[in-house]
């Protein structure tokens, strides 16, 4: 485990302490990094992407590791931190900003403890990279569990669909509060996201992923309604809206019990009824 006074120092030394408005929690588990890095499988030819660099610590890690590593940092004053600390590691390219913004070179998989702030759009912007071909994460617990829950539960939602339609979604290794500086208020778990193929057909990718969160906004109505309110807030027609609703597949069940399939049928459903003339 990394000393936290070591930590304190380095940041006192830069003039720096953890920003709250950007999620900064710094991992101290250098076993568990290590751990990360052997589940990510990473070796010669991988470029890994690693967001939220802070201080360093997994970057090191992953550097000995991997060919490249793309150490991603927003705040400017860690920025400075990475490139003194890792100024020895030819193979780490350190870039300010905000990944979702900045170019990046290709990469093929991330393993990083990203900000808090960003975990479910980046989890989405990661599986919709072509070359993506897995990435392991460290997320809050409760989010791992809506990775993976079951059609019915509480848990499950948009985000459960959107990660199975992209990925197999594995459940690694609790991360204790403890683990990290400060502590966060929740317990963290490692994933692992592993990209494929869809494992069911879509026609329409935007309507798509337009339907699975519109629906998801009524979750506990029926179909038929959620379709219709749906639909309308998608900027169609009333009357068209509550037509196409009643025809749809599943129409008489709650939105929380379709599954990922059923979801898809809806919106295969709804892009055919569009294409006709």
């Amino acid at each position: 485990m990394i000393p936290i006074g070591r930590v304190k120092a380095i940041l006192k030394t830069y003039g720096l302490r953890p920003k709250k408005r950007l999620g900064q929690h710094f991992l101290l588990d250098d076993k568990l990094m290590e751990r990360l890095a052997d589940y990510a499988s990473l070796g010669p030819g991988d470029i890994v992407l690693d967001v939220g660099a802070g201080l360093g610590f997994l970057t090191e890690i992953l550097a000995r590791v991997s060919e490249l590593v793309l150490a991603v940092e927003l705040d400017k004053g860690l920025v400075r931190v990475l490139r003194d600390r890792l100024s020895g590691y030819q193979n780490v390219r350190i870039i300010e900003g905000d990944v979702f913004s900045v170019e990046l070179p290709a990469f093929n998989k991330a393993v990083s403890a990203p900000p808090y702030n960003v975990i479910s759009k980046l989890i989405f912007w990661l599986l919709d990279k072509p070359e993506h071909e897995l990435s392991v994460l460290i997320v809050q617990e409760e989010l791992a569990r809506r990775l993976v829950a079951t059609p019915g539960s509480d848990a499950y939602g948009r985000l459960t669909v959107m990660a199975y339609y992209r990925a197999d979604v594995e459940l690694l290794e609790p991360v204790p509060r403890e683990s990290f500086w400060p502590r966060p208020d929740v317990n963290s778990m490692a994933i692992k996201l592993l990209s494929r193929p869809a494992p069911f057909r879509v026609e329409d990718e935007a309507i798509f992923s337009a339907l699975v969160r519109g629906l998801f906004s009524h979750r506990n109505k029926l179909v038929k309604k959620a379709l219709r309110l749906a639909l309308s807030a998608l900027g169609m027609d009333e009357r068209e809206a509550r037509g196409l609703a009643l025809g749809a597949p599943h129409a008489s069940r709650r939105v929380r019990e379709l599954s990922p399939e059923d979801m898809a049928e809806i919106a295969n459903y709804v892009a055919g009824e569009l294409g006709r003339p």
